[in-house]
């Protein structure tokens, strides 16, 4: 073999190293031809309101789109292995609900060491955080808004039925709240918001006690039988953070034998087809509707533009970060629109 034939094979062999070392570097790159791969992270199975959302997502996805969904059962560690195992898998975009709004730190280091970009849903983290990386972006709903809106309902109902849900007589609503998480900003907002707007309206409001029940049905009964026996007939009103929670206080008095009439006023929030349907018969007295079908297309069609690399500019993204869809208030005379 020639000096200058082996000097042809030594570029030819060099060349061929050098475009398998770069396509092997990095995040891998797609064509207009590819399937989109989008993983979705959800904190809990169990909760209704986001296996909705879900559903609501899952309704949306077209043919060459492809989603895998996983969830961490509450636990932090577990959802970032599940992040870091679709990363592995070759994702183009994540949607991530978190389980801890204050600890999404090892899962945006993540992402953007591999440029995967991440929506966040549901459960907003702090804005610092959403601002360490352009690729961040949240959709949910103003918690604030919820609060307020739950109030409105609340008052509304005490100003138009004063005479039956103050059962002592005397003025004053004494009230109960159930909580979602232990310091979780929509649990604190939603109660918050609740109550001031109540007072606002101009509704004398006594708090008898509270409890802590996880966004849970099951958890809420148990807490609200514990409030039942403690303050029997004193309870006048409940303000639950979700649907679930105040449907948790309805098994409850159904469970201590309380027929339907003999039940304090009950509100929830996040218009669930369960709860839906429990404003509808009566069973509670109004929820407010978190908007999960705009979230989920609005979701869905940033999560496709990234992955293709369009620009999200035009789904009208407040600060080029957030979706914020808006609540609506829920009660007798407008819960069969919703229904429907």
């Amino acid at each position: 073999m020639t000096r200058s034939v082996k000097k042809r094979l030594g570029l030819m062999l060099c060349l061929i190293v050098m475009v398998f070392t770069v396509s092997g570097c990095g995040h891998k790159g797609r064509s207009n031809n590819d399937t989109i791969k989008i993983g979705v992270c959800v904190y809990d199975q169990y909760d209704t309101f986001l296996t909705q959302l879900i559903n609501s997502f899952d309704a949306e996805v077209e043919n060459d789109v492809l989603v895998e969904y996983v969830y961490a059962s509450q636990n932090q560690s577990t959802q970032n292995d599940q992040v870091q195992s679709m990363i592995e898998k070759g994702v183009d975009v994540l949607c991530v609900n978190l389980v801890d709004r204050t600890a999404p730190t090892t899962i945006i280091d993540l992402a953007r060491k591999n440029d995967v970009p991440i929506i966040f849903f549901n459960r907003e983290l702090v804005e610092e955080d959403l601002m360490q990386w352009s690729k961040l972006y949240y959709v949910g709903a103003d918690a604030y808004e919820s609060g307020t809106l739950q109030g409105e309902i609340a008052a509304k109902e005490c100003k138009k039925n004063m005479d039956k849900i103050d059962a002592n007589g005397d003025g004053v609503i004494q009230y109960v709240v159930l909580e979602g998480e232990a310091g979780h900003q929509d649990s604190i907002v939603r109660t918050e918001y609740s109550v001031n707007t109540m007072i606002e309206k101009g509704v004398s409001v006594e708090k008898v006690g509270y409890a802590i029940a996880n966004w849970n049905r099951s958890q809420a009964q148990t807490k609200m039988a514990q409030l039942i026996e403690k303050n029997g007939n004193e309870i006048e009103l409940v303000l639950a953070n979700n649907d679930d929670m105040a449907l948790g206080a309805v098994d409850a008095y159904g469970a201590a034998g309380y027929p339907a009439e003999r039940r304090p006023a009950i509100f929830g929030i996040d218009g669930t087809d369960i709860g839906l349907n429990a404003v509808a018969d009566g069973t509670i007295l109004g929820t407010v509707y978190n908007d999960k079908e705009g979230q989920a297309k609005a979701m869905y069609g940033i999560a496709v533009a990234l992955a293709k690399g369009e620009s999200v500019d035009g789904f009208g993204l407040t600060d080029g970060k957030y979706i914020r869809l808006p609540y609506t208030i829920v009660d007798s005379s407008n819960v069969d629109e919703f229904l429907k």
